[in-house]
């Protein structure tokens, strides 16, 4: 199902402002969000995911386009088709869906490793991405636009409302914005509360918790539970493999628009690794 929220929403002293969104649509447009670069990402892999669980996603809730349009040429569809004829391309859209399902439980039962038989049906799966930054106008100019590809424009103007409408939480230098975690009780999202008692003294410990559950796309474990091990567990198992892109989410705020990374006027947590970038000078 179509869905975009905030998750975190935090504002500098010098009004740098910091969003966290997340947000679901077809894996088929995936590719539109990735060529931003300006934002952080991190979304649940098709990899990991067992393909039975997969094939029973797809099987309640498929993909469908949000807009039919009649073949003409170019990018963009003009008109949409009607009657018989819409009725008839959803009829074969599901067909395709229905072969594609068969195919992965053939692969499944021939003994294919999960990384190739989910790939068979991703154009009927939902991808749920967490999208973090401090620059949205080039975003919301190039694909909230009649010219965007219908799926995709409906994710950047909900984007663009929620964007205009929310009110950032202020911070001061030094404090951080930590998506999927609260500091505080009474904010309506009790079930994301770590207290200070469970911080263990560690100024950190919300900054690692944060990036365990954006690499998760969700504050609880794969099983369903809230286990703050498992998150620090997480976290050190990724920054051990030196897998960087969830530790880009947390960041502290700072007192001029510098730039860290991708963002402006927020040190990103990723930064604050010696080792967060690996490579060599060509000759």
């Amino acid at each position: 199902m179509y869905g975009a929220k905030i998750i975190k929403d935090s504002i500098n002293p010098v009004g740098d402002r910091l969003t966290t969104f997340e947000l679901t649509y077809p894996r088929f447009v995936h590719a539109e969000l990735m060529t931003h670069r300006m934002f952080s990402r991190n979304s649940a892999s098709s990899r990991a995911i067992p393909t039975k669980k997969l094939m029973a996603r797809v099987e309640e809730n498929p993909v469908m386009p949000k807009w039919w349009g009649k073949n003409q040429k170019g990018m963009q569809a003009r008109e949409e088709l009607e009657g018989d004829e819409l009725e008839n391309a959803k009829n074969i859209w599901l067909a395709a869906k229905g072969w594609a399902l068969n195919c992965a439980q053939m692969l499944l039962e021939a003994g294919v490793h999960k990384q190739i038989a989910n790939r068979i049906i991703e154009p009927w799966m939902f991808i749920t991405v967490i999208v973090s930054a401090t620059e949205y106008d080039n975003w919301f100019h190039l694909r909230d636009d009649p010219g965007a590809q219908p799926e995709i424009a409906w994710v950047a103007r909900e984007m663009r409302k929620l964007y205009k409408e929310n009110k950032p939480n202020k911070l001061d230098i030094g404090e951080w914005h930590t998506p999927y975690v609260e500091t505080t009780l009474g904010s309506g999202r009790d079930h994301l509360f770590v207290s200070p008692e469970e911080a263990k003294g560690d100024p950190l410990f919300m900054a690692k918790i944060a990036t365990a559950r954006c690499a998760r796309v969700s504050y609880l474990t794969h099983d369903g539970t809230r286990d703050l091990f498992e998150d620090i567990r997480l976290h050190d198992k990724l920054s051990g493999n030196g897998h960087w892109s969830p530790f880009e989410h947390a960041a502290e705020a700072d007192g001029e628009s510098n730039r860290y990374g991708n963002f402006i006027g927020w040190r990103q947590y990723r930064k604050m690794f010696k080792n967060e970038h690996r490579g060599r000078r060509l000759p």
